[in-house]
């Protein structure tokens, strides 16, 4: 028997403002960072830990820490092999502490650190199983999965034996899914080439780039200017042809009708998706753009504060596509559910994956899709971004434009100990020298 010994929270922080890598017309200079997270045990082992992270863009990364710290007296002293049996029980008891209950409920700051806690443990329990994770949830039988799923506030749209149905269906063909993915991995696309930041210089060389290596979608971000919006994208058509899909991400940034008016300025440039056009959590303007718009799609999700949020952008038929983010919610449970949410009303899951770690992470939800509930879709595409992967114990392969099945054991978010040394906030040597 192993008990819960401690949570070991670090401040990790990378300075990509400096180059302005994941600028975008909300957060012009953010510096991705991560509240980094490592559960270890009582046992010899020092690896017989479990990792996660929580993404962030700089500042903020303190309070996000403090708040999974907040969740350890739920962990620490725990018998590891009961909590690790039962995964969806834990979701549920850590969603349920009354009084950090009252600071959401089930959103921002504390379900994050709740997602933290409950894929740290997710983690554990794959590398204990010697899989990765995605192969982990994958053996899984229906029931199991079920189990790990909150079923309260879903009823209206999804029931028990609804998502019992997904999941047989899925089972059947399993093996031969999982030898498929294997084998030819899931597409990705690049967003890469399109942060707000870069020259016109830099951003046709990087979308030759992303052709050159099989990419076969990129995303431009928007919603700075509409004048340059419309230049920026006229420049990518002609430089990536007709035809070849280019989104567009507006990270939060209109009101209704100003997205309406801003997306038919880039009309004829034929933009594949408008993503995040207006505040996340906001399904009614979602639906009014989506009408305004068509047959322009809307993607969003990334900030999806939990899964009653993607419950009503389904059923108000405000989203094309669903973006599901590897540390938003509260785990890898909760996002069971936003993936059997979307089977059941036939919208692919396209996983956002543009910050420090989280194409490492969400890759494990978008195999375990693949695998289990949406099944063999050609609309599902996995976020890319190249930076950072080499601070990870297990960077994220692609090749080709797919991302390539990880074999490794975890959920993919363990950095190199030397990378957390250096760039953890305000004493790694990264930050030497910078002002607070």
């Amino acid at each position: 028997m192993s008990t819960f010994l401690s949570f070991d929270v670090r401040d990790v922080r990378f300075p990509t403002s400096r180059d302005l890598d994941g600028s975008d017309a909300m957060n012009p200079d953010p510096d991705y960072s991560a509240a980094y997270l490592t559960i270890r045990t009582d046992t010899e082992d020092p690896a017989d830990a479990g990792t996660s992270l929580v993404f962030t863009i700089g500042r903020g990364n303190d309070v996000q820490s403090a708040a999974i710290r907040a969740l350890e007296p739920h962990v620490i002293g725990r018998d590891v092999e009961e909590v690790l049996a039962d995964l969806g029980g834990m979701q549920k008891e850590l969603d349920g502490d009354s009084q950090l209950r009252w600071l959401g409920p089930e959103t921002g700051v504390m379900a994050m650190a709740i997602g933290a806690v409950v894929n740290a443990l997710w983690d554990l329990r794959a590398r204990r199983e010697g899989r990765p994770l995605w192969l982990t949830l994958a053996m899984l039988d229906p029931e199991e999965i079920l189990d790990l799923v909150d079923f309260r506030y879903l009823t209206d749209a999804l029931t028990r034996e609804e998502a019992r149905e997904i999941l047989q269906r899925g089972a059947e063909g399993r093996e031969e899914r999982i030898a498929a993915v294997r084998a030819h991995g899931v597409p990705a696309y690049t967003t890469t080439p399109g942060w707000l930041g870069y020259s016109d210089e830099k951003l046709r060389r990087l979308l030759r780039e992303a052709r050159d290596e099989g990419f076969e979608m990129v995303k431009l971000k928007v919603g700075a200017d509409v004048e340059d919006d419309v230049r920026r994208f006229a420049l990518a058509r002609a430089e990536m042809g007709e035809g070849f899909p280019i989104a567009a991400d507006a990270n939060q940034r209109w009101d209704v009708a100003e997205a309406i008016e801003w997306l038919g300025r880039l009309a004829p440039y034929d933009p594949y998706w408008i993503e995040e056009p207006t505040f996340p959590g906001d399904v009614l303007a979602h639906a009014a753009i989506r009408r305004g718009v068509a047959p322009l799609k809307v993607a969003t999700g990334e900030q999806g504060a939990n899964r009653i949020v993607f419950k009503q952008l389904l059923q108000a038929g405000a989203i094309d596509v669903l973006q599901l983010d590897a540390t938003r919610v509260a785990g890898v449970g909760e996002n069971v559910a936003n993936l059997l949410l979307a089977a059941k009303f036939g919208v692919p899951v396209c996983p956002h994956a543009g910050g420090v770690g989280l194409c490492e992470m969400v890759q494990h939800l978008a195999f375990f899709d693949a695998v289990a509930i949406g099944g063999e879709d050609p609309r599902r595409r996995i976020e890319f971004v190249d930076h950072l992967h080499e601070h990870f114990e297990v960077p994220v392969r692609v090749e080709r434009g797919a991302y390539r099945a990880p074999e490794e054991p975890g959920g993919g978010a363990r950095m190199l100990e030397a990378s957390v040394r250096d760039h953890e906030f305000p004493g790694g040597i990264v930050w030497s020298g910078e002002p607070a």
